[in-house]
């Protein structure tokens, strides 16, 4: 397996190569934006304020395809982690219970969609867009799709707010803490624990991973809940960022997501990728999406370049794989 090779273990080829495309990338915009307004203070402050909301979610979703599985309903569970959140302001629960009670709906989320991968066998790309509808729909019926302001119950300031995104001497946005930090922990895990072992067996050879005496359904299960858990705090975060529950929160981002990993050397069939290298690709989405802005292109047509770029990542990727196995 890909694991075997000490220089995949952390930072694999296809993670490399993303690095390089990384660095061309900003020194491109660097150059060519009007101005040189790309590494000013305002625009990396902006990057690093949105940037860790895709950031979070692709780091579960990037474990998932590297244990050869898929999540579409995250675009429903970030909206509905943010209804529950504002609900539950507005009863007065304490902010240490709403908290409990968002993380707790990711994580059940995730329970029902591994529960239903695992026991149905059928491919994870239907079972989690059938239930991304199904969340959605109940959303879009409770929620009669209004928005919801949580300034009337909750005060500029609070403890949660401070934790998940406060702006740490005015030019550090505390959720990029939250990102680097998650991607530190999850990287220990994946590359070296037991578990992350048996994530890449079960996605490289399921068969196989059984045979050794792996649990997959149970790893796959536990990806799930986790992947559930990440999309809620991003609906949390995202909720106190704009101080507000809007139904369309998460919209598209299952897709950037699956993108920012596949850009970071995630193989779609499994069993390959690395959390370094779906942290930069992140990274990479982020910036080809600010660069184009800055370089003033349509913002309608920026997703334009990042499919394009998702499918020539996917292709060299393919053969950077069968090289490095030579």
């Amino acid at each position: 397996m890909t694991r075997e090779r000490p220089i995949s273990k952390l930072f694999g080829y296809q993670a490399t190569f993303t690095l390089l495309v990384f660095v061309a990338l900003v020194a491109v915009f660097e150059i060519f934006t009007p101005g040189h307004t790309f590494f000013q203070r305002a625009n990396l402050y902006s990057m690093a304020r949105l940037a860790p909301d895709l950031g979070i979610v692709s780091l579960g979703i990037g474990i998932l395809m590297i244990c050869g599985e898929f999540d579409l309903s995250i675009s429903s569970t970030i909206p509905v982690a943010s209804f529950v959140f504002v609900q539950f302001l507005g009863i007065g629960a304490p902010l240490w219970l709403d908290l409990i009670a968002v993380l707790f709906v990711g994580a059940m989320i995730g329970l029902v969609n591994g529960v239903l991968v695992t026991r149905t066998r059928l491919p994870s790309f239907i079972i989690t867009l059938g239930t991304m509808l199904f969340w959605k729909g109940l959303l879009y019926a409770a929620s009669l799709q209004m928005p919801i302001g949580i300034r009337a119950w909750l005060q500029p300031g609070s403890w949660l707010e401070n934790i998940f995104v406060a702006i740490i001497g005015g030019a550090l946005p505390v959720n990029a803490i939250w990102f680097v930090g998650l991607a530190i922990l999850l990287s220990a895990m994946l590359h070296y624990t037991k578990f992350g072992n048996w994530i890449f067996a079960t996605g490289d050879n399921e068969t196989a991973a059984r045979a050794m005496g792996i649990n997959t359904a149970r790893v796959k299960v536990i990806v799930y809940i986790g992947v559930g858990v990440l999309s809620a705090l991003v609906g949390l975060i995202s909720c106190l960022r704009i101080e507000s529950f809007t139904a369309n929160q998460g919209v598209g981002t299952e897709l950037r997501a699956i993108a920012s990993a596949v850009v970071g050397g995630t193989s779609l069939a499994g069993g390959i990728g690395s959390v370094l290298g779906i942290f930069i690709g992140t990274i990479t989405i982020q910036i080809i999406d600010n660069g184009m802005i800055l370089l003033g292109l349509p913002a309608f047509g920026i997703g334009t370049f990042i499919g394009a770029a998702v499918i020539i990542f996917a292709v060299l990727n393919k053969y950077f794989s069968r090289w490095s196995t030579r």
